[in-house]
């Protein structure tokens, strides 16, 4: 563990380091650059996220957009856990399903816009459904990769004492030794998640949302609105990461920072 007066003195370099990067953004933008819609000053951007709270446009877009998430990484994990599960614990569903994964899985997200269109509309369930394409590999791969490397030996032990059934053996024994894994293909799953999402927006699927209307004010040439749009996806997403690190670390894995209760 390390040092909590160090940790202390330490705490002033994150914002050391956020005044340093808006005044280098500043001078670079007003020494330099000297245009506006090239790359707007912090002040603009300020000014320009101001004005969208006003309206109560940005409320409205987060709401979108994480209605769009939620859709999209919830049926991920509903799908993507239970088959990584099932091919990774029986090696004849993992034959049969591996061919159907591995054909599907090198197809980018994006390329499958136009049938979201098609077969959803502009509706959440299309975006939901771009961002479901974009998260569902890493979650399936992680779960099937963790439950293929539990140790034999914790299963001869788990059947040794008592757990003979399939059930029992994967709540009990593979679960808890896939987790990490698991856990870090969810992670990885958030971030394509959220990156797919503006990519939707953008591309059209969704008639609101961050993304959708980041690219309507630069088709307005407001890049100052830009940038606002850009710095609050990078927030939410980084939330979303802190968050989701913090519950699975005090709920989840506990053991690995040696918390016992």
């Amino acid at each position: 563990m390390g040092n909590p007066v160090r940790k202390n003195k330490d705490r002033w370099l994150g914002p050391l380091a956020i005044v340093l990067a808006l005044t280098l953004w500043e001078c670079y933008a007003i020494l330099v650059v000297k245009n506006s819609f090239l790359l707007p000053t912090p002040p603009d951007v300020l000014s320009a996220f101001l004005e969208l709270s006003q309206k109560g446009i940005l409320l409205l877009d987060f709401q979108v957009s994480m209605l769009h998430f939620v859709v999209g990484l919830g049926a991920a994990l509903l799908i993507g856990i239970p088959i990584g599960i099932a091919m990774g614990w029986n090696v004849k569903i993992n034959a049969f399903m591996d061919p159907i994964i591995e054909l599907l899985r090198p197809i980018p997200p994006l390329a499958w816009i136009p049938f979201a269109i098609i077969w959803f509309g502009f509706t959440t369930v299309s975006a939901g459904f771009v961002i479901f394409v974009g998260a569902v590999f890493p979650i399936l791969i992680n779960t099937y990769g963790g439950f293929r490397s539990v140790p034999r030996i914790f299963v001869e032990a788990g059947r040794m004492l008592g757990c003979t059934k399939n059930r029992d053996l994967i709540r009990y024994i593979a679960f808890p030794s896939a987790l990490p894994s698991m856990v870090s293909g969810i992670r990885v799953a958030t971030g394509v998640a959220w990156m797919c999402l503006v990519a939707a927006e953008l591309f059209g699927v969704s008639n609101n949302g961050l993304g959708k209307n980041l690219w309507f004010y630069y088709n307005l040439h407001r890049m100052d609105c830009v940038i606002v749009y850009m710095i609050i996806l990078g927030l939410i997403g980084l939330a979303i990461d802190m968050a989701f690190r913090y519950y699975i670390d005090r709920y989840f894995l506990k053991w690995r920072t040696g918390e016992v209760a």
